[in-house]
């Protein structure tokens, strides 16, 4: 090996050896741990005590299920909106926009402890300001906490409402990328704006919106803070809990380390699915 390469490799080798220490080795080992009886001292290899138990486990199934409630209703309605908050924010009309792309930012870098008691507060059923503005309309007040199907859209609103402008500036970038020319031949053209929207700026925004649904996709599939913090760890009567919240009852609650691996390795393939699943569905056609 010339003495060119091998200097390279001796400044890359402290990288490569935190790399391979704390990202490659974890993910081995866990794929190992997967296949062992982990609630027995010493553990014990088996191939079907953990992955047999995941297929016929009904709390994993509702993991599962109310996992992917949350990626089908959550992910578009997020991407729609933060497709829209884009558009508006590129308007050449709208006055301060430094100003207001910060504010559609900011809830990424708000504790989530922080919000997660925010939302809590705004919610209650007592004195919630949500509430409040639903009995002034005339409507019956909701009990967010106790009802599984409104504390379901409660993490949805939360989840949409953290993560929509973090979308929105990806999304921006993207729009600032599409040269001004194609709108201007549009225009002479007599093209509406509503036309210049669909038949434009979304197919040419087509890659960077498909980005944001994949990493969507894959933050939803490990959903953890909201059900845990906002919901009280999935309730009620684990009508929130996510996969994400299952690995970790079962890894840090029940420290069965086998069953969390495999739940966990279940997870990154299901969202390895869904994202190829998703490129093939934007692919260009030939």
């Amino acid at each position: 090996m010339p003495i060119r390469n091998r200097n390279a490799y001796a400044f890359l080798a402290p990288y490569l050896l935190v790399f391979a220490t704390f990202w490659v080795w974890p993910i081995i080992s866990s794929f190992l741990i997967s296949f062992q009886n982990t609630r027995v001292n010493p553990w014990k290899f088996s191939l079907t005590v953990n992955w047999g138990r995941l297929f016929s486990d009904p709390a994993f199934y509702n993991a599962l299920y109310n996992t992917l409630i949350i990626l089908v209703i959550q992910v578009p309605v997020m991407i729609a909106i933060a497709t829209v908050m884009a558009v508006l924010l590129n308007s050449p009309l709208l006055k301060a926009r430094p100003l207001f792309r910060f504010a559609f930012f900011a809830p990424v870098v708000v504790g989530e402890v922080a919000y997660a008691a925010v939302f809590r507060l705004m919610f209650s059923f007592d004195f919630g300001i949500v509430n409040k503005l639903i009995t002034l309309i005339g409507l019956t007040a909701v009990s967010w906490f106790d009802n599984a199907h409104a504390a379901m859209a409660l993490v949805i609103i939360a989840v949409t409402w953290r993560w929509a402008g973090y979308n929105a500036i990806i999304i921006l970038a993207g729009l600032q990328s599409i040269p001004d020319d194609v709108y201007e031949a549009a225009t002479l053209d007599r093209v509406s704006k509503s036309q210049q929207f669909f038949h434009i700026t979304l197919p040419l925004l087509k890659p960077i919106i498909l980005f944001c649904v994949i990493l969507s996709v894959i933050g939803t599939m490990q959903l953890f803070t909201e059900p845990f913090l906002i919901t009280n760890r999935g309730g009620p009567g684990g009508g929130t809990e996510t996969l994400g919240l299952l690995l970790y009852r079962q890894g840090f609650l029940s420290l069965n380390f086998g069953y969390a691996s495999a739940i966990a390795y279940t997870m990154a393939a299901l969202a390895v699915a869904i994202s190829l699943l998703n490129l093939w569905i934007g692919r260009e056609p030939k």
